[in-house]
C-alpha cells in the first residue's frame, strides 16, 4: 500500500476492529450449552469460524468488492481490491488465535462503506479540477 494511504489504511484497519463481534472458544461453547445445543450444532448454525480465518477468507473479501462494485455503480479497480485485501488480511493477523467469529458479520458492509467514502472524497477534487 502506498505511503500516502497509510493513515486512511490505519483508520479503516481500526474501524474494521473495532466493529468486530468475537467470542472465545469457551464463551461460545457455553452459550450454546444455554441454548440447549451441541458446539458442534451451533458452529454449523452460525458458520462461525476462527476470526483470522473469517477476515481472511475469499468469500469475506469477494463480499466486500461485490458491495464496494455496488456502492460505486461500476467494478472496483485493481487498488481498491488490493486496499479491500490489504485491510482484512491485516485485520486477520491481529486477532487471537483463540477468538471466534461469524461469516454473517457486518465487516463487508462497513468496510465497503468506508471505502466508498474514502474513494468518493478522493473523486471529488479530480472532478472539481476537471470543471
Amino acid at each position: 500500500m502506498a505511503a500516502g494511504n497509510t493513515f486512511a489504511h490505519a483508520d479503516l484497519l481500526a474501524c474494521v476492529t473495532q466493529s468486530l463481534c468475537t467470542r472465545t472458544l469457551n464463551v461460545f461453547a457455553q452459550e450454546s450449552r444455554l441454548d440447549g445445543e451441541s458446539l458442534k450444532d451451533a458452529v454449523d448454525r452460525y458458520e462461525v469460524d476462527y476470526a483470522w480465518h473469517v477476515l481472511g477468507s475469499d468469500r469475506m473479501r469477494n463480499e466486500t468488492v461485490a458491495l464496494l462494485e455496488a456502492k460505486l455503480k461500476q467494478p472496483a479497480t485493481d487498488a481498491q481490491k488490493t486496499c479491500v485485501a490489504e485491510v482484512l488480511r491485516t485485520a486477520a493477523e491481529g486477532q487471537s488465535f483463540d477468538l471466534l467469529m461469524s461469516f454473517d458479520s457486518d465487516v463487508p458492509e462497513l468496510l465497503a462503506a468506508m471505502l466508498h467514502a474514502q474513494f468518493a472524497a478522493r473523486a471529488m477534487p479530480e472532478a472539481e479540477a476537471v470543471s
